[in-house]
């Protein structure tokens, strides 16, 4: 019978000490990276695999981390998910996915399953109060994703760039009225969007007209058709891609025609360029949070003091073919 591969042979074959092959493992961010890949490459060559038991009771981790999103189908939570899983799996992670389905008494009772199983938890979009997230960050290691708390580390895209931008060029291409289609209640990603509108409507001296999704899907987007249409708005910009695609299939079932009779422009670049027209959007880094995120937590979880931790991603309009000039009149 083949030996099974343990951490000595590999200290053996390295000429290292095991402590330093285990700590390649379990805080790889304390060795320098060729060490670490060193490490890696010969675990590989001898068919070596971490034991994660052994692994808690040395370190007192499960090497499992937990990420809970709102809404676990929408676009925007796909690529957030794949970066922080490529983020773990870097350091020998595994990640804990939870849908907590836009509810917060089901994101709490997922915290609250999950708190005995996982070293630290990433929220994405969370809809718990600010105490209770507080709370829940004090007891153990939290990184939040779109909510902006004091003393919780947190990794922010922050929309307000790119839609002050979309909403300079509805203004150049001569938009006078536009509307804004909203997302979910106690969305803080909803919150910054529309305090950016307001900004922009101050400054170019529009006329906005506020509109939700309710609720905000492809289904609640096509559903506000109606409203924007008699709204006398020329332009729409929409919580999110999905909610822009719903526009879009409302117009066209009215028979109105974009962007001849009426421009849409939606937010995250998730579904944008598969539309068609090809959506006008603001573009987020949606991938790069979740990779940020994953990364203040497990420097959280190797003992790193990091302070008041607060990351902000840049957003920008990336126009395509969902928006043209202003049309005199209404749509139909």
């Amino acid at each position: 019978m083949a030996e099974v591969p343990t951490i000595s042979m590999i200290a053996k074959r390295l000429g290292v000490s095991q402590s330093t092959v285990s700590r390649a493992f379990s805080k790889p961010h304390l060795l320098r990276p060729e060490t670490v890949r060193r490490v890696l490459e010969a675990a590989e060559t001898l068919g070596y695999v971490p034991n994660q038991v052994a692994r808690a009771l040395s370190t007192g981790q499960s090497g499992i981390i937990a990420l809970i999103v709102p809404d676990v189908a929408n676009p925007f939570f796909p690529p957030l998910i794949r970066a922080a899983q490529a983020g773990a799996d870097q350091q020998d992670f595994c990640v804990l996915l939870g849908d907590s389905a836009e509810n917060p008494d089901q994101e709490a009772r997922l915290v609250t399953r999950f708190t005995p199983q996982v070293d630290g938890f990433v929220l994405a979009s969370s809809r718990l109060a600010d105490p209770v997230l507080v709370d829940h960050a004090a007891r153990k290691p939290l990184v939040l994703i779109n909510r902006d708390i004091a003393r919780v580390p947190r990794v922010l895209v922050d929309s307000h760039t790119g839609v002050m931008q979309a909403v300079a060029h509805l203004v150049e291409l001569g938009h006078e009225h536009i509307a804004y289609v909203g997302g979910p209640v106690g969305s803080w990603s909803d919150h910054q969007r529309r305090r950016a509108i307001a900004a922009a409507r101050a400054e170019h001296r529009l006329t906005v007209t506020m509109l939700s999704a309710r609720p905000a899907t492809y289904a609640g987007g096509a559903r506000t058709v109606e409203g924007l249409v008699s709204s006398g708005a020329t332009a729409a910009i929409a919580f999110d891609d999905v909610v822009a695609h719903g526009i879009l299939a409302g117009l066209a079932e009215r028979g109105a025609r974009v962007p001849e009779d009426f421009s849409v422009v939606g937010c995250d670049d998730v579904l944008a360029a598969t539309t068609y027209p090809p959506l006008t959007t603001v573009s987020l880094r949606c991938a790069d949070a979740g990779d940020i995120a994953v990364s203040v937590l497990l420097d959280l979880l190797g003992g790193r003091k990091l302070g008041d931790v607060r990351y902000s991603l840049d957003s920008e309009l990336v126009v395509r073919a969902t928006t043209g000039p202003a049309k005199r009149g209404r749509a139909t």
